[in-house]
């Protein structure tokens, strides 16, 4: 029920991921990611608590295979999950349980890994390798460009109705959480509209964060 593409961005160091699926608020459940550390997405029948679970492995010193492998032997269902990981340095690692749902493929590439299930066919998943390592530019921006390929590539076997696109880079936050819970017709298009308002603030808003007498004015009724 979701397709999603991992990633990181070797010239900053953010680590992000996007992602689709026909079930409501898929940004609220799948994406798990640890500044510094790594990104992992838990879905098909989806316990949230491996994406944590994962990444304090991770976070230990363990290489994505086998802190997927320690996260799976806690949970008694783990042949109805599917992860991806990718760690700080680009590596990568999947599973896919015998109970994954429909059509699923996993794919792996420079510095990105890409999975799904109830997918349209296979090429969904390798369209958004592909386009995720010919784009440019900044890494949420990338992320949702391969999302959007494998929409266009087929995406899910029915019609999808949320996505999100999540990023990390030296903060305890996210510079990117931008979700799209419930669309009746176009999550992926409605999440890129999203992105192109939130990437000339986003900047502004770090600022904020790190310290605001350097702010910018926030442009509101009483910010005068």
């Amino acid at each position: 029920m979701t397709f999603s593409v991992a990633a990181r961005c070797a010239e900053s160091g953010q680590l992000g991921i996007a992602l689709s699926s026909s079930s409501i608020a898929v940004g609220a459940r799948c994406p798990w990611l640890l500044a510094g550390v790594g990104a992992v997405s838990s879905q098909n029948i989806t316990l949230p608590a491996l994406g944590p679970m994962t990444l304090a492995h991770l976070e230990a010193g363990d290489l994505p295979e086998a802190a997927l492998r320690k996260a799976l032997a806690e949970d008694n269902f783990s042949q109805y999950r599917q992860l991806t990981v990718i760690d700080a340095t680009g590596k990568t690692a999947a599973f896919s349980g015998e109970k994954t749902l429909g059509t699923h493929h996993v794919a792996e590439g420079l510095d990105c890994i890409a999975a799904g299930n109830m997918l349209a066919s296979k090429a969904v998943i390798n369209a958004m390798v592909t386009a995720f390592q010919q784009s440019r530019g900044e890494l949420a921006g990338r992320l949702v460009t391969a999302l959007r390929a494998g929409l266009q590539a087929g995406g899910e076997a029915g019609p999808v109705h949320s996505a999100a696109v999540k990023v990390v880079d030296d903060y305890s936050w996210p510079v990117v959480d931008l979700r799209i819970d419930w669309s009746e017709s176009d999550p992926v298009g409605e999440l890129e509209a999203l992105w192109l308002a939130w990437e000339p603030q986003m900047q502004a808003y770090q600022v904020r964060a790190l310290d605001p007498r350097e702010a910018p004015g926030y442009g509101v009724p009483g910010d005068e």
